[in-house]
């Protein structure tokens, strides 16, 4: 989809609730490719987390802050998505993790999530998604998925994550206010 402000496209990974837009959604998960220098969309009431997971990095200037560089080793990055942002590549394009929840509404913690072997994994009430960043098998219950680079599942209970050789991904918690 289109940005809010025409500069460039969004592939959506989720958003509730299901078929909102982007002045009515509770919460939204969204990859998007940064090809150059702008402002980003002003989303009123809305908190965001963004992370690099692809190119060298970007420098995002928030009225009133600081200006802050992400890339790839940064841990995701908080900020108010009703500040004005300006947006430079540190070189060439970038690929960056969006998640924005609606104040008051819901409310958003995306970590930055390294894995190897096995391991039971429980996700707490609330949504749960985890996005990896290479090949990865999850069990649920009798279901197996394997997921591969940028795939995405919701987690519900308990989960057997499975791999076998160092992974990298984000873990995202939503929960209602």
């Amino acid at each position: 989809m289109r940005w809010k402000n025409g500069d460039g496209e969004t592939a959506e990974i989720s958003v509730f609730p299901p078929d909102a837009g982007l002045s009515d959604f509770d919460w939204r998960v969204s990859m998007a490719t940064v090809a150059r220098a702008g402002p980003f969309s002003l989303f009123p009431d809305v908190d965001r987390t963004l992370a690099i997971v692809e190119g060298a990095g970007i420098t995002l200037e928030i009225e009133g802050r600081p200006a802050v560089t992400l890339t790839g080793k940064n841990d995701p990055f908080a900020f108010p998505g009703d500040i004005a942002t300006t947006a430079t590549l540190v070189k060439g394009p970038i690929v960056d993790l969006n998640v924005m929840s609606r104040r008051g509404r819901w409310s958003h913690r995306v970590e930055r999530w390294h894995f190897e072997g096995q391991r039971h994994f429980d996700a707490p009430g609330g949504v749960t998604m985890l996005i990896s960043l290479g090949d990865l098998r999850v069990d649920i219950g009798s279901h197996a998925a394997e997921l591969r680079r940028f795939d995405c599942v919701f987690i519900e209970g308990v989960v057997l994550l499975t791999t076998d050789m160092p992974v990298e991904g984000y873990l995202i918690r939503l929960t209602q206010a």
